[in-house]
């Protein structure tokens, strides 16, 4: 569970000490973002102090997660680093770096290692897995989303570089395959998601034929960077907007999204 402090940030009540500035207005979430982060923080591990995050982005969740925990966010793409790093200067806790992991000192280890929308874009995603598995300490918890069912793959996912969408059971199966065990998945998303995905399969359908050429790779560094808030008003109009949808969620357990928890085993387990 969140603590009253990062609660507090999380609804956009100006921090004590701080910029001035609220998290929200420092690092807004877009309205998938939104849905996505009431599953995250309400699958949080207990008694965790250190996090990664893998893929970053434009650091929105990081944000959010430095309010309770040692947190380190590596982002390779150099835009997305550039406007992580402009965030996280007005925050009081956490890291960004311009890297990948492979690149990561291999001793540091964290207690919690998680990817929110980067599995799907990487064509090795069993190599990913075993990779990130490698920066959880024994013991330790790993916190994944993706995007749903593979019969859902659309003009969305192929414009933000998405090698492919996953069904829980061979979402399960990977982690696994990587060393994970107690794996938990949840769906998400319904209503308000469904909604969302035909809206951005509508523009994927016509904007595809002006990127012919364009690699997965492309696409993925700018994917990222779709959709998200361009001011402080439309911010709080995705926040308020989504509030009932994210209680609505609670109560489905389906959605065109998965978020999934599993555990390193301890040495000698």
């Amino acid at each position: 569970m969140m603590s009253n402090e990062t609660e507090s940030a999380a609804a956009g009540i100006e921090r004590p000490g701080g910029s001035g500035l609220s998290l929200n207005e420092i690092a807004p979430l877009a309205a998938n973002a939104w849905l996505r982060y009431d599953v995250i923080r309400r699958m949080l591990p207990p008694g965790i102090t250190s996090v990664l995050e893998v893929g970053c982005g434009q650091g929105a969740v990081g944000a959010r997660l430095s309010e309770q925990y040692r947190y380190v966010g590596v982002e390779p793409d150099p835009n997305s680093y550039q406007i992580a790093a402009q965030r996280f200067a007005h925050l009081p806790h956490g890291e960004i770096r311009q890297t990948d992991v492979e690149s990561m000192d291999p001793a540091e280890l964290f207690d919690l290692v998680c990817a929110f929308e980067v599995l799907e874009h990487i064509e090795d995603d069993a190599g990913a897995l075993k990779v990130w598995a490698g920066k959880i300490k024994p013991g330790g918890w790993f916190l994944l989303s993706v995007p749903a069912h593979q019969n859902r793959y659309a003009a969305w996912d192929e414009l933000a570089g998405h090698f492919r969408r996953y069904d829980p059971a061979k979402l399960t199966a990977l982690v696994e395959g990587a060393g994970l065990r107690d794996v938990e998945i949840r769906e998400y998303g319904a209503p308000l998601g469904y909604a969302l995905e035909y809206g951005r399969n509508a523009i994927g359908r016509r904007r595809l034929k002006a990127l012919a050429g364009v690699s997965f790779e492309e696409r993925t560094g700018g994917s990222g960077r779709l959709f998200q808030p361009s001011s402080s008003a439309f911010a709080a109009l995705t926040r308020y907007g989504t509030a009932p949808f994210r209680q609505m969620q609670r109560v489905l357990p389906h959605g065109p999204a998965l978020v999934l928890r599993a555990k390193l085993p301890a040495a000698g387990a």
